[in-house]
């Protein structure tokens, strides 16, 4: 302990100049007489052991702290960070158990981020199995030097569509993985809802003529919001897209706009199946596949849009309609006149 104490260069040094001190004091008292001396002995000999006594008490504190860093070092769960009392080693006590304590949330947070990554990984690897086994044998077919043109352009289309989807699956995981490191930037510009709804709807007017299904778009042109043009097109757009592919051929998907002094509301809804009542607290979620879903349907359109809307301070909700079909409700808060 002794050896501890002066490996301390502070410690070392006013030790040094205590017992100097005191010695000059001793031997200035004596050579007063010897009724002077020994008080001062006295009062030297008390300060020497409560510098002693207080110091030592300070690195027995010192050193319950220092086993107990190492210990949590180590993985102990015990903070074993008690008894210290009041004082600035109580203070620095409080703040290594804080910062023990945030290191923890973290690590707990990075464990949960590594088996989020692996379970994404792996839902990822399945989503991509089936397309590319698709590609492989479409692949091999079109080597065959014996295949007629007919089959080969057949093929070649069924190629080219597979290739789409995947490249629009690692688009749209591309931009969800944006959202998620905090990378994406949302502008926020007036924007007409109207026009924002056309432009979501534009790429499925073709295959909701070729289906027969009847879009109807009823919002007024003197609706906007606040929001990321670009952005929030593409999460309606998502929410479209998933109506049309449950819609059946002549069905119809409707669009109807609301706006008070709150906010903007944007319904959807389509005449298709709706949604089983086992997966609806789970549409949104990422990779998840109800039980009435497409071929090719990865799960990944509708968790973009939810992360895509919240990110802009929207909330989206799917619900199903009494007649039949789903409905999705928008609301995008700051209302008429924001």
């Amino acid at each position: 302990m002794i050896m501890g104490l002066f490996r301390n260069s502070e410690i070392k040094r006013f030790a040094l100049f205590l017992a100097a001190f005191c010695s000059l004091c001793i031997v200035v008292g004596f050579l007063i007489g010897i009724y002077t001396g020994l008080p001062v002995l006295f009062v030297c000999i008390v300060l020497c052991s409560g510098f002693w006594v207080f110091t030592r008490r300070r690195y027995r504190a010192l050193a319950v702290l220092s086993e107990s860093i190492d210990a949590i070092l180590h993985g102990n769960d015990h903070l074993g960070l008690d008894g210290i009392g009041e004082g600035e080693l109580s203070l620095l006590q409080s703040e290594i158990q804080k910062m023990t304590l945030r290191l923890r949330e973290q690590a707990e947070g990075l464990r949960r981020d590594k088996a989020f990554l692996a379970d994404a990984l792996a839902d990822l690897a399945h989503q991509l199995r089936t397309p590319m086994t698709s590609i492989r044998m479409l692949a091999a077919f079109l080597a065959k030097p014996d295949l007629d043109a007919e089959k080969r352009l057949e093929f070649s289309r069924e190629l080219e569509g597979l290739l789409r989807r995947i490249d629009w699956l690692l688009t749209t995981l591309l931009k969800i993985s944006k959202i998620d490191a905090g990378t994406a930037v949302f502008a926020r510009n007036p924007v007409c809802v109207r026009d924002l709804l056309q432009t979501a709807a534009e790429p499925l007017l073709i295959p909701m003529e070729l289906r027969g299904i009847e879009f109807a778009l009823h919002c007024a042109a003197d609706i906007s919001i606040h929001c990321d043009r670009n952005w929030t097109a593409e999460a309606l757009g998502n929410i479209l897209k998933n109506c049309v592919e449950h819609s059946p051929a002549g069905g119809s998907i409707r669009v109807d706009c609301a706006q008070n002094a709150i906010f903007t509301e944007i319904i959807i809804q389509d005449s298709g199946t709706g949604f089983d009542s086992a997966d609806l607290p789970h549409i949104f979620e990422r990779f998840y596949q109800g039980r009435h879903s497409k071929d090719g349907n990865f799960g990944v359109g509708l968790a973009l849009c939810r992360m895509v809307l919240t990110a802009q301070g929207a909330t989206v909700k799917a619900e199903n309609r009494v007649e039949g079909g789903a409905r999705f409700v928008v609301r995008v808060y700051g209302g008429r006149g924001q």
